[in-house]
């Protein structure tokens, strides 16, 4: 388990991390998702001991993560901004992270590769952007560590090889004791992989939450009457949004869904239609209720 309590960290006059607490759970995925300039990849730097926090503490199995070697072993960081040593090959870079994790599988790397049709002795210079992805993260996999820290994980692959690499996630956390950290600034990238969420901004965590929770707790109606009616008429529902188009009333709805069903069946509409939600539209509206403007915030 990984819990962060008041984090802050600033560099220069510049406040990244105000405050920051959160509880990362064992056996999760945690999607980190915000604006570019949000400080989620110093957060993650922060937890893999690249950065020194400034104030605050961040206990990983009720140890400090920052100059514990021992720590150090069970986490692993692919950053956003890769980098290789000059004339490395997929060959030298595992032998690499070889070197620091001692459970490293460097049969996994060769079969990944295999698939993914990468050769090990080719230089990484000559491999494109999406490329040198899939060697950081197929070396990442092998090291079977415990938490997995991806910075931006799915950025310059294609969408055949991102399937692959998300489902290749969900084998291995099927397989072993895991937990993946993930950041994005794209809600999307993250709604089909990840079990929690946290929505980071100015500093802080906002707003997180389970993912289920997220999606049975909010949901659409479409609904019409024979009459002319408006939002009063669903004055006995928690009614977080109504927009009406001619006859059509489109509602976004927080309550129990079986008993809503029931009370709108029992108004005899022309039309009722249940919709579900996609997170973003989850998160608008979660926003909105605190008062913020989500679009406002992922493009801050």
């Amino acid at each position: 388990m990984i819990q962060i309590k008041k984090l802050s960290k600033s560099f220069g006059k510049t406040k990244v991390l105000n405050q920051l607490s959160c509880q990362i759970d064992d056996n999760c995925i945690y999607g980190l998702v915000g604006a570019n300039g949000a400080g989620k990849s110093t957060l993650l730097r922060i937890l893999i001991g690249i950065y020194q926090k400034e104030a605050g503490s961040i206990q990983v199995d009720g140890k400090e993560s920052f100059d514990d070697e021992t720590v150090k072993q069970k986490m692993v960081f692919v950053p956003d901004d890769l980098y290789f040593p000059n004339n490395y090959t997929l060959l030298d870079y595992a032998q690499f992270y070889e070197s620091f994790y001692p459970k490293f599988d460097k049969k996994r790397v060769r079969k990944l590769a295999e698939q993914l049709h990468l050769d090990l002795h080719t230089s990484l210079e000559s491999f494109s952007k999406g490329m040198r992805r899939q060697c950081a993260l197929i070396c990442a996999l092998a090291t079977n560590a415990q938490y997995y820290l991806f910075d931006e994980t799915f950025d310059g692959l294609d969408p055949v090889v991102r399937n692959f690499m998300k489902k290749q996630l969900a084998n291995q956390m099927s397989q072993q004791k895991m937990t993946i950290i993930m950041t994005s600034h794209n809600l999307r990238e993250l709604e089909d992989i990840c079990d929690h969420l946290g929505l980071l901004y100015q500093g802080g965590i906002l707003f997180e939450s389970e993912i289920d929770q997220l999606k049975t707790n909010m949901y659409k109606v479409q609904i019409s009457f024979k009459e002319a009616f408006d939002e009063t008429k669903f004055k006995d529902f928690h009614l977080l949004s109504y927009k009406k188009n001619g006859s059509v009333a489109t509602l976004i709805l927080q309550d129990e869904e079986q008993t809503a069903k029931k009370k709108l069946k029992a108004m005899h509409p022309l039309l009722l239609d249940f919709l579900p939600l996609t997170l973003e539209e989850v998160f608008i509206y979660e926003m909105e209720v605190l008062g913020y403007a989500f679009e406002n915030i992922l493009s801050a």
